[in-house]
């Protein structure tokens, strides 16, 4: 089974070539949806980022408000970290949980989407790293017209990740996405040919 990581800064397109690859044939692990299954209403991560950050990251009907919580923690290194402590071993879990489903079901390649692939795993435990990137300035008009981000919001978000710059070079491949969604496809299908081929599926 060939594990990939598939990363990229956000509003770089990430999402959308994994949504292209799961309609290749690819088996996909989004952490992001597994983030958002582990602070379900009753899971206990839940209840440890309530008692951390208070009940103003809470919506009234008890699920989370993550724009709150986007908030408090944007410009406040340990809020993040304390949030990271609180979240990732449960991803990592529930991550561990989806890949032995996948080997179970006889899947060949197995495609982990990590936004945080290099800040906060090791890149080394995968087979394949794909980046998918786009200028910084353009990642931001996405953020705002995707998101309803102010100028200032989508700055703090995209200065809170990694420079993509360090990431490229040590990805296997990189999509750039900055130019139409024909071009993007093109890219991630020559990149799914790639990985065909190192799984030895063709």
């Amino acid at each position: 089974m060939l594990r990939v990581g598939l990363t990229g800064n956000v509003g770089a397109g990430k999402s959308t070539v994994l949504e292209l690859l799961r309609g290749w044939g690819a088996w996909t692990i989004d952490a992001d949806a597994l983030a958002r299954e582990a602070v379900l209403p009753g899971a206990p991560a839940l209840g440890a980022i309530e008692a951390r950050f208070g009940r103003g990251v809470l919506q009234p009907d008890g699920t989370l408000d993550r724009a709150a919580l986007r908030r408090r923690v944007m410009s406040d290194a340990k809020g993040r970290e304390a949030l990271n402590d609180i979240v990732h071993p449960v991803v990592a879990r529930l991550t561990f949980e989806r890949e032995q489903e996948a080997a179970r079901a006889g899947a060949r390649i197995v495609v982990h989407d990590v936004p945080l692939l290099f800040e906060a795993l090791d890149p080394d435990t995968f087979d394949a790293l794909v980046l998918v990137d786009a200028p910084p300035a353009l990642r931001k008009e996405r953020l705002m017209n995707s998101r309803g981000l102010s100028a200032a919001e989508a700055d703090d978000l995209i200065a809170a990740q990694a420079p993509a710059q360090d990431k490229r070079a040590r990805s296997h491949f990189v999509i750039d996405n900055d130019d139409s969604r024909d071009a993007l496809e093109r890219r991630a299908r020559e990149v799914w040919s790639e990985l065909l081929a190192r799984a030895g599926i063709v």
